[in-house]
């Protein structure tokens, strides 16, 4: 049921909801394209966007100046694959400048860190987030369909290397394809000083038998409890991850469970895609594009007030557990930004 709405005045320079329910995160994407075409993500031939309808770094730097300005002091960059952006250390270095923004992070593959990974630190990225569903090479390219694991591994060291600390692996969880590896990949993060979290598959996108391969955040918790000491934290990176540690280790493990134990209460973000479309809620259609008002005027003004206006269509919550079966979310996560 949902909470009575809100009567609180939109506090200056800050975004409440209906709820009360400031949003302070901002999941901005850059791209939907993609080096690699992971099953869970998106379909194996992709209609990408034609670059006329993706925000250039230029409109992308505004909007992520609108939304600080706003109150959202962390913001991560998404895709697609960031990373595979033309020219995206001009962006990324502005964003690292932007006074206000405390916590610039990036969601990656790890395909494109061998490379940039001390470029982006150089540039005030504070943390990444590498995607890592398998240390099986054979199945990592099954599930990436052309991915690499070797490039991986060699990004995931690279950033180590240039100095990123708490990198964390995004491990999706499915059943009969990467289930039986849980334990492997903590003990990997263990022995790399690195974070992990376990994501459940979410229903987005025309992809069939996700009800086949779901694995619950309590089921992975008990079984890692077989091999590890792990215990609650109150810790938190300011997302919907709820960590456990590793007892005698630095590494927490995460669960992000919007299935057994939604977070909605507590949202905090919102996301936009490449194509300026600024989603409230991930597990839902509605949307305000942003691409006009950016294009029409060099005032941002408009562009301010519909950021805050859109707070109005903020959903409560999503209903993934329902959508299992009859996904209502057809885009694809590589559309909506990670």
């Amino acid at each position: 049921m949902e909470p009575d709405i809100a009567t609180t005045l939109h506090p200056p320079g800050t975004l409440v909801d209906r709820y009360g329910r400031h949003v302070t995160y901002l999941r901005l994407s850059i791209t939907d394209r993609c080096d690699f075409r992971c099953t869970y993500c998106m379909a194996e031939e992709m209609t990408f966007l034609p670059r006329s309808e993706v925000m250039s770094l230029e409109e992308a730097l505004k909007v992520a100046k609108t939304f600080v300005g706003l109150g959202v002091s962390k913001l991560r960059l998404t895709g697609g694959e960031p990373l595979v952006r033309k020219n995206v250390m001009w962006l990324i270095e502005r964003l690292g400048a932007l006074p206000g923004l405390d916590n610039l992070v990036m969601t990656t593959n790890g395909s494109q860190l061998e490379t940039h990974a001390s470029a982006l630190k150089s540039a005030g990225v504070k943390r990444l987030n590498i995607s890592l569903d398998s240390l099986n090479r054979e199945r990592f390219r099954k599930i990436t369909r052309i991915g690499d694991l070797d490039k991986v591994l060699r990004g995931i060291a690279a950033a180590t290397a240039s100095g990123f600390r708490r990198t964390k692996l995004n491990t999706v969880m499915m059943r009969g394809v990467n289930d039986d590896e849980f334990i492997d990949l903590v003990r990997f993060a263990v022995d790399n000083g690195l974070d992990i979290s376990f994501i459940e598959e979410m229903p987005l996108g025309d992809i069939q038998g996700r009800s086949q391969t779901h694995v619950s955040s309590e089921e992975t918790r008990s079984r890692l409890g077989e091999h590890f000491s792990i215990v609650p934290s109150s810790e938190n990176s300011g997302g919907p991850a709820r960590y456990w540690r590793v007892a005698d280790s630095e590494t927490r493990v995460g669960f992000i469970s919007p299935h057994s134990h939604n977070f909605c209460d507590s949202c905090n973000r919102v996301r936009v895609t490449a194509e300026g479309e600024l989603y409230p809620c991930l597990g839902q259609n509605d949307a305000l594009n942003l691409l006009p008002m950016l294009r029409s005027t060099q005032d941002d003004t408009a562009l301010r007030q519909a950021i805050i206006d859109s707070m109005g269509i903020k959903p409560f919550g999503h209903e993934f557990a329902e959508q299992m079966q009859n996904p209502k979310v057809v885009r694809f996560m590589s559309m909506t930004g990670g």
